[in-house]
């Protein structure tokens, strides 16, 4: 079972939000206030927006949006086969959407962890983000947060000069995608 990563799309946002892992459903749960899985969706499609696959099925949709200008924020989220997409969505992140996010002029990418979602914190680390602080009370319940960062000048593996390419590599990843037959037949269109 291969992991193809895919531009997002609604439906398949939308498939993953209404079958959430009970992590990424809790720590959505403290976060807003009223939700549904087609709203989560469509606030997902922000900016860069990616769906894994596996065997033609949506498992995690993942992406970032520009908060303002130079700050943007890291999002994921997956049904149960999500940890399967893990090594594949990594390495996406490190060759298409970090240069993606850095071509657009980020100084900042943040992403926040419900403290007690240990895998989360885990991939933040692998991703190579920094973690910054405790976020006492975040959640709306009183839940506390993590907050992690990526910066500028900690992109070790992510340089301006390198970021000129990277129309050429989100072709290249789109091509992936529609490569990858499964369930579904491809990408929808």
């Amino acid at each position: 079972m291969t992991a193809c990563i895919v531009p997002a799309t609604l439906r398949d946002l939308s498939y993953i939000a209404a079958n959430l892992r009970p992590e990424d459903r809790a720590e959505i749960d403290c976060q807003l206030d009223h939700w549904s899985p087609a709203l989560l969706a469509l606030t997902a499609l922000q900016g860069f927006a990616y769906v894994a696959e596996l065997d033609g099925n949506p498992e995690a949709g993942f992406g970032a949006a520009e908060q303002r200008s130079g700050l943007w924020i890291a999002w994921s989220w997956g049904t149960r086969r999500m940890k399967r997409c893990v090594p594949r969505i990594t390495e996406f992140f490190h060759t298409v959407l970090g240069p993606q996010v850095a071509a657009r002029g980020a100084w900042r990418v943040e992403a926040r962890a419900l403290a007690a979602n240990d895998l989360a914190l885990r991939w933040l680390g692998r991703l190579g983000a920094t973690q910054r602080c405790l976020l006492p009370g975040y959640g709306r319940n009183g839940e506390d947060f993590f907050l992690y960062d990526w910066t500028r000048e900690g992109w070790n593996h992510v340089s301006v000069s390198k970021t000129t390419g990277t129309e050429a590599i989100a072709a290249g990843a789109d091509d992936q995608g529609r490569r990858c037959q499964g369930a579904r037949g491809g990408i929808a269109g």
